[in-house]
């Protein structure tokens, strides 16, 4: 490998350190922020975001996207959906780490993927190698497991990972940039949010400005938290291997588990222990086919090219039939 592309894999992969690092970390965030209620700080995070986005979009000048969007009504009603979507992800997470369930918040995002692969089944009508199978099955026992534990389904968990499963699919429908669809996606939410937050300090309930300077200048900070990990992973997404950011996706929810259990002192029993093993049983399994899978798609591809070079040189040391001269006479 060249030492310029090593070079920039090596900044791909601290990106996407970063990136996946900040969304691990980021329930350490928003307990700063009480004593506003997990919708005022939805709102902050909708308005501020639109704001640092829109900055960077001016400072690389990219604005072309936009005009195209708004001539193509379909793309711009998959993007309501995904900021409908993405709106119910982040309002339920925020709650959920300020109410104390980071741990249940973690599954949500341990579960996404097998989630992901579900819906591509009933939606795409996609078909599942054997190991795929499996490890959906091992992820339904590991909910029925954890709602034997709970004593009710872990909502949060299914509302997490359901939300974002489905922004994700939506998202690929859409194929717009990173900071592209989160300044579309925020420009849709900004209005809603804007009305929420005039009419909450007009019932004297806002906490913005009314908790001093520092709390003001970290709910307008929610806007660099939203955008600064997506940068990241933007950077990273077009310099490492798609298989390595799907290992990488696994160090935010691990990072959340940890501060869940080593920081928030949130309850594990038994019965949670052994759904979250089933679980990353289940992930085991999906992350060993796919790596299986893309070494095998590799091989393939190196076989086909040397085949085909084998034969391009063939061709070219064979004699044409007009350079054959008993052919040529026979003529």
């Amino acid at each position: 490998m060249p030492v310029e592309s090593r070079g920039e894999q090596r900044i791909g992969l601290l990106n996407g350190f970063a990136a996946y690092g900040m969304w691990g970390l980021v329930p350490l965030f928003w307990p700063l922020l009480e004593p506003a209620g997990a919708a005022e700080i939805l709102a902050h995070r909708m308005v501020w975001s639109l704001g640092v986005v829109a900055i960077a979009l001016l400072v690389i000048r990219r604005w072309a996207w936009a005009g195209e969007l708004l001539r193509q009504p379909r793309r711009l009603g998959l993007i309501t959906v995904a900021a409908t979507v993405i709106t119910i992800n982040w309002g339920v997470y925020i709650w959920a780490v300020n109410t104390g369930h980071v741990l249940e918040a973690s599954l949500g995002y341990f579960i996404n993927p097998l989630v992901t692969i579900a819906m591509g089944v009933l939606l795409l009508k996609e078909r599942l190698r054997p190991a795929q199978w499996a490890a959906v099955g091992i992820g339904f026992t590991a909910v029925l497991v954890l709602t034997i534990g709970y004593g009710r389904p872990p909502w949060i968990s299914l509302c997490l990972a359901f939300s974002f499963a489905t922004y994700g699919l939506v998202k690929k429908k859409v194929n717009l940039g990173g900071l592209e669809s989160l300044a579309a996606e925020t420009a849709i939410q900004f209005l809603p949010a804007l009305a929420y937050l005039l009419w909450l300090s007009a019932q004297g309930d806002a906490t913005f400005g009314g908790e001093g300077a520092g709390h003001a200048a970290l709910l307008a900070a929610t806007g660099v938290v939203t955008a600064a990990p997506l940068v990241c992973f933007g950077a990273a997404a077009i310099r490492v291997p798609l298989s390595t950011l799907g290992l990488l996706q696994y160090l935010a929810p691990v990072l959340q588990f940890l501060l869940g259990v080593l920081y928030f002192h949130e309850a594990m029993p038994a019965e949670r222990w052994a759904g979250f093993a089933l679980v990353w049983a289940a992930l085991s399994l999906l992350t060993w086919d796919a790596l299986r899978t893309a070494r095998r798609s590799r091989v393939v591809l190196r076989e086909t090219a040397i085949a085909a070079a084998a034969a391009a040189r063939e061709t070219a040391a064979s004699p044409s039939p007009s350079s054959n001269p008993a052919r040529t006479s026979n003529q």
